[in-house]
C-alpha cells in the first residue's frame, strides 16, 4: 500500500519552507536564478519592488508545492485504486472460468423449449387446475429434457397457430397437428409421433346417419382450421359447417341438436364416451387415417434434428410407450 502525503504533513513543510525562504527573500537572495530574482513559472512576477511583491512570489510559490503535495497523494489513491479493481476483475474472471455456471455451460443448459398447442383437445392437452396436462405436454416435456432445456408449453389459438410458430412466438407446436401438403409448404414436420382416424360421431339416440354418405345437407361440427373442415365440406354444403375452437365443446353440442355429427379424432370422441360419460356415439369407418408431427419453422434445421433424434430415443428405450399407455390406453404410435 503507498504512503500518501497527508494534508497535515504538507502544511506543517509548507510552514518550515516559507519561514525558511522569507529570511532570504528579504535580503534578496538568489533563488535559482540571477540577481535576486525569484524564478517562478508566471511572467511578470519578481521580489524587486518591494515587499508586497515578494509576498506575492512567496504566496505562488507555495500553492504551486501544495498543488505539487496534492498530485502525489491522490496518485498513490488512484493507484491503489486501480490495483483493487484489477485485482477484483481477475477475481470476477477466475469465478467465471472456474464457477459451474460458466457462460458457455448456461447456454447449453439454460435454454427453453417454448411449445405450443390450442389446450383444447383432451387428452392430448387442455387444462387441469390451470395447469397444461396431456399427451402432447408430456411429449414435450420429454423432448426438452433430451435436449437438455426447460419444458416450456404454451398455448394459441389453433387457426393462428402455425402463424405464430413463423413468428416466433415459440419454437415448435407439439399438438397434434396432422401433417399435410398444404401445411408442409409453411412448416417442417418431424418424424410422426402418432397416427389416428377421422371419426363421425352423433348423438347416442340419432338413427338417420349411419355413415358418411348420410351427411349430406346436415350440420357439421369441427375445429376450425383442422383437416377435419376439408373433409366436411367435401360431405355437406359449406354453410353447414360449424367451427368450433376445441373439439369437446363440439362434441357436448351434439346432444343439444345444435350439430348433427362432429368429425373429429377417434381418441378425442372415444375418450369423451369413456371418460366423461358423453351420450354420443361413432358412425362407419375412420374416414381416413392421419399422421401426426411436430410442426418447427422452415430455416430451423438443428431443432429439427434434434426433436427428431429426441423421440427415436424415446420409441427405443420404451419411454413413449409408457407415455401413450398412461394417457391413452394404447400405444397410438401407429408403427
Amino acid at each position: 500500500m503507498t504512503n500518501a502525503v497527508q494534508p497535515g504533513d504538507a502544511l506543517r513543510h509548507l510552514d518550515y519552507v516559507y519561514n525558511s525562504l522569507s529570511p532570504s527573500l528579504a535580503r534578496g537572495a538568489d533563488i535559482g536564478s540571477k540577481n535576486g530574482s525569484v524564478s517562478l513559472p508566471f511572467r511578470g512576477y519578481s521580489n524587486r519592488g518591494g515587499r508586497m511583491t515578494k509576498k506575492l512570489g512567496i504566496m505562488l510559490l507555495l500553492l504551486m508545492m501544495v498543488a505539487t503535495f496534492a498530485a502525489v497523494g491522490c496518485g498513490g489513491d488512484d493507484n491503489e485504486d486501480s490495483g483493487d479493481s484489477t485485482e477484483a476483475t481477475e477475481e470476477a474472471t477466475e469465478t467465471t472460468e472456474d464457477g459451474s455456471g460458466t457462460t458457455e455451460e448456461a447456454t447449453e443448459t439454460s435454454g427453453s423449449f417454448n411449445y405450443a398447442m390450442s389446450g383444447l383437445y383432451k387428452p392430448f392437452n387442455y387444462s387441469d387446475s390451470g395447469e397444461l396436462v396431456g399427451f402432447d405436454v408430456e411429449i414435450g416435456k420429454e423432448i426438452a429434457n433430451r435436449m437438455g432445456m426447460d419444458a416450456n408449453p404454451v398455448t394459441n389459438p389453433w387457426e393462428t397457430i402455425i402463424e405464430g410458430l413463423k413468428s416466433s412466438k415459440y419454437d415448435a407446436i407439439v399438438g397434434s397437428m396432422a401433417i399435410t401438403e398444404e401445411r408442409l409448404g409453411q412448416v417442417n414436420f418431424s418424424r410422426p409421433y402418432y397416427r389416428s382416424g377421422a371419426q363421425i360421431f352423433v348423438s347416442e339416440d340419432n338413427e338417420d346417419i349411419t355413415s358418411e354418405a348420410d351427411l349430406e345437407g346436415k350440420k357439421i361440427g369441427v375445429v376450425k382450421a383442422s383437416t377435419f373442415r376439408d373433409i366436411a365440406i367435401e360431405l355437406t354444403d359449406e354453410d353447414n359447417v360449424v367451427g368450433y375452437d376445441s373439439d369437446v365443446i363440439a362434441l357436448q353440442d351434439l346432444p343439444t341438436g345444435r350439430v348433427d355429427a362432429v368429425i373429429t379424432d377417434q381418441v378425442v370422441g372415444f375418450s369423451a364416451i369413456n371418460e366423461n360419460g358423453m351420450p354420443i356415439k361413432d358412425v362407419g369407418e375412420p374416414l381416413y387415417i392421419d399422421e401426426m408431427g411436430i410442426a418447427i419453422r422452415l430455416d430451423d434445421t438443428q431443432l429439427l434434428e434434434d426433436i427428431n433424434s429426441a423421440l427415436e430415443e424415446m420409441i427405443a428405450d420404451g419411454t413413449y410407450e409408457e407415455i401413450s399407455n398412461k394417457w391413452l390406453g394404447r400405444n397410438i404410435l401407429g408403427e
